[in-house]
């Protein structure tokens, strides 16, 4: 089995953050496993490129995972990639490079690195980053007050999660009671999209600014 596997980072917002790496290895792969084909075949007509895509996200069945197996056992090769940024990193695909690591070891897997609105939303925060927590989305139900003073005790700093629009107000709600006001937030909003906002101050003002319109779209929350 000579078949490779590339794990591909696409943009997080700007459809011009795509590597030329990353470009050349869409163009290149015999198929695209996109956790949704319908964002992808956006950037894809971006870029000019046609290629076969398969649906992979979370909710693969047992079924695709062998006949991706297979359709690289034939010397085929993949590109995988999520919704925006880089898979594996709070998205679909761990399970995936797992499956083929313990089947088949011998198949290639491959990191075409790019955008990741980790990343991005420490660069521009003021923080210092030698060190940080990356925490993905706060639960949605069960054991969100457990996450929060876990993340209170936490000696490495900063924490970085994702959020929502859905949940952003709950969960910067369940912050201020654990972590208690005055405390120093960063909120980055629609890294590289026409609305991104980089905005910093105390967990109790973070609210306030971000309600009605403000709310939405997707953001990373850092916690100091």
């Amino acid at each position: 089995m000579n078949g490779k596997l590339y794990v591909v980072a696409t943009p997080i917002g700007n459809l011009n953050d795509v590597s030329d790496r990353g470009k050349e290895t869409l163009s290149r792969v015999d198929l695209i496993l996109a956790e949704d084909t319908r964002v992808t075949k956006k950037l894809l007509n971006h870029l000019g490129i046609k290629k076969p895509m398969w649906r992979y996200d979370e909710y693969a069945k047992d079924d695709l995972y062998e006949r991706i197996l297979e359709f690289l056992g034939a010397g085929k090769e993949i590109a995988m990639v999520t919704d925006a940024g880089t898979p594996n990193i709070a998205d679909p695909g761990s399970k995936l490079v797992s499956f083929i690591r313990e089947r088949v070891p011998q198949i290639k897997i491959i990191p075409v690195p790019g955008p990741s609105a980790i990343t991005a939303a420490l660069s521009v925060s003021g923080l210092n980053a030698n060190n940080f927590v990356f925490v993905g989305y706060p639960p949605h139900k069960k054991g969100r007050q457990t996450f929060f003073k876990k993340i209170k005790e936490m000696e490495i700093r900063p924490v970085i999660m994702y959020e929502s629009p859905h949940r952003l107000q709950k969960t910067l709600g369940d912050m201020e009671k654990i972590c208690g006001l005055g405390h120093p937030i960063v909120i980055a909003k629609e890294l590289t999209k026409v609305h991104e906002e980089i905005w910093s101050g105390v967990i109790e003002e973070a609210g306030k600014h971000f309600g009605g319109d403000r709310g939405k779209g997707e953001f990373v929350i850092i916690i100091p």
